[in-house]
C-alpha cells in the first residue's frame, strides 16, 4: 500500500548547476544573483519615484552599492570559513572564486550600505530614505538568489524523513571524478536533507509582503522600513541556522551566523523604535543637481552662451522703454526751457518799457 510519504516523494536536486557554451560556463548561481539584482533595482526605482524621488536614482546608486556588496559578501564568507581557504589543505586562491558560491549577506549589506552612502552623498539625497525604498526589493533579491543555492546543492540542513526532504545527488565531472559543484548527477542519492535554503526563501517572501503592507498602512520612513527588513530577515535566519549541520566557523560550539543574526536583530529592532517617526518630505528626496536646475529655472537664468527667444524679447522691451524714457526726458527739458524764457522775458526791463510806451500812446490817441 502506498504511503503519504511515497505520494509526496522527496524534492530532487537539479542534475547540474553549470552548463558550458563552448569555453563559457553558465552558472545558475551567478544567473540568479544577477536576476535578483535586476529585480531589486527596477522595483526599488519605482518605489523611489513613488516617494517623490527622481527616476534612475536607484540605478545610479547601485553602481556603487553592488560592487561594494559583492566584495563585502565574499569577505564575510571567507572570514567565517577561514580554515577552508587558509587552513590545513586549504586553497587560498579559491577565496577569489565568487562564481563557486559563498556570499555572506551580513558583509554584503554592510559594505553595500557604505557604497550606497557614497552614492547618496554624491547625489545629495538621504541614504535612509533610499534604504526604505529598496528594502523589499533587496529581500526579494535574496529569495531569488537562494534558488542558486538549490542548483549548487548547498546551504541545506540536517538529514530528515519529512515528505518535502531534499535529495542530494552525487555529481561527477567528465573524467568520472567527484565534483559536487560543477559536475553532473550520476543518479545516486547521497542523503535526504531539510531544504533550508527553501525555508529561507519562503520566509523572505513573507517578510517582503509584510514590508509592503506596513509601508502602505503606516507610511514609515527615515530608515525604519529598512530596519524592519533587517530584523525580519535576521529572525528567520536565526531559526534556519539552527537547522543546518554543514561546516561553518563556530564560537563556543555555536555557528557564528547564529550569533550575528541575534546581534543584528536586536540592533535593527532598537533603531526601528528609536528612529524619527513619519516619512521624509518628497522635496528632500531630490538630488542637488535637480534642485539647482529648478532654482536656476525659477531665476530665469539662461544657459551660458545661449540666446533664448524670451531673453531677446525682454531685451527689446527694455530698449523700447529706454527710448521712450529718453524722448520723454527731452520733451520735458524743452518745455522747461520755454517756460523759463517766457518768464525771464516778462520780467526784463525792456519788456517793462515797451509796456509803458504802449500805455502812453494809447492815452495820446484819445480825443
Amino acid at each position: 500500500m502506498t504511503s503519504t510519504v511515497d505520494l509526496l516523494a522527496y524534492i530532487p536536486s537539479p542534475p547540474q548547476g553549470v552548463w558550458y557554451v563552448g569555453p563559457v560556463a553558465l552558472r545558475a548561481y551567478a544567473l540568479f544573483i544577477i536576476l535578483g539584482i535586476i529585480v531589486a533595482i527596477v522595483w526599488g526605482d519605482r518605489r523611489w519615484v513613488a516617494r517623490g524621488g527622481e527616476k534612475g536614482t536607484v540605478l545610479d546608486i547601485a553602481i556603487w552599492a553592488v560592487p561594494f556588496g559583492l566584495i563585502g559578501g565574499r569577505l564575510y564568507h571567507v572570514l567565517t570559513d577561514w580554515p577552508a581557504y587558509f587552513g590545513e589543505n586549504g586553497q587560498p586562491l579559491d577565496a577569489l572564486k565568487v562564481w563557486q558560491g559563498g556570499l555572506g549577506i551580513w558583509g554584503a549589506v554592510f559594505l553595500g550600505g557604505i557604497g550606497a552612502w557614497i552614492g547618496c552623498r554624491r547625489r545629495g539625497i538621504p541614504v535612509s530614505a533610499l534604504g526604505d525604498a529598496i528594502a523589499p526589493g533587496i529581500l526579494l533579491a535574496q529569495a531569488i538568489g537562494r534558488i542558486g543555492n538549490y542548483f549548487n546543492q548547498e546551504l541545506y540542513g540536517r538529514e530528515t524523513t519529512v515528505p518535502w526532504g531534499l535529495e542530494i545527488f552525487e555529481r561527477v565531472n567528465s573524467s568520472g571524478q567527484l565534483d559536487q559543484l560543477a559536475g553532473v548527477s550520476n543518479g545516486e542519492v547521497i542523503r535526504v536533507v531539510h531544504p533550508t535554503f527553501l525555508y529561507e526563501a519562503v520566509w523572505n517572501v513573507l517578510i517582503v509582503i509584510l514590508l509592503v503592507l506596513v509601508d502602505r498602512r503606516f507610511k514609515i520612513g527615515h530608515g525604519r522600513l529598512f530596519a524592519l527588513y533587517v530584523a525580519g530577515y535576521c529572525l528567520g535566519r536565526f531559526v534556519v541556522e539552527l537547522m543546518r549541520d554543514d561546516f561553518a566557523y563556530e564560537i563556543a560550539g555555536i555557528r557564528v551566523n547564529t550569533f550575528t543574526s541575534g546581534i543584528v536583530f536586536f540592533a535593527a529592532l532598537a533603531y526601528f523604535f528609536l528612529a524619527k517617526k513619519g516619512r521624509e518630505d518628497p522635496a528632500d528626496l531630490k538630488s542637488k543637481n535637480y534642485v539647482a536646475a529648478v532654482a536656476a529655472g525659477e531665476a530665469g537664468v539662461a544657459a551660458p552662451g545661449t540666446d533664448t527667444d524670451s531673453a531677446k524679447a525682454d531685451a527689446k522691451v527694455t530698449d523700447a522703454k529706454a527710448s521712450e524714457a529718453k524722448a520723454a526726458g527731452s520733451d520735458a527739458a524743452g518745455s522747461e526751457v520755454t517756460g523759463s524764457d517766457a518768464s525771464e522775458a516778462s520780467d526784463s526791463p525792456a519788456a517793462s518799457d515797451e509796456s509803458s510806451d504802449a500805455v502812453k500812446l494809447s492815452k495820446k490817441d484819445k480825443p
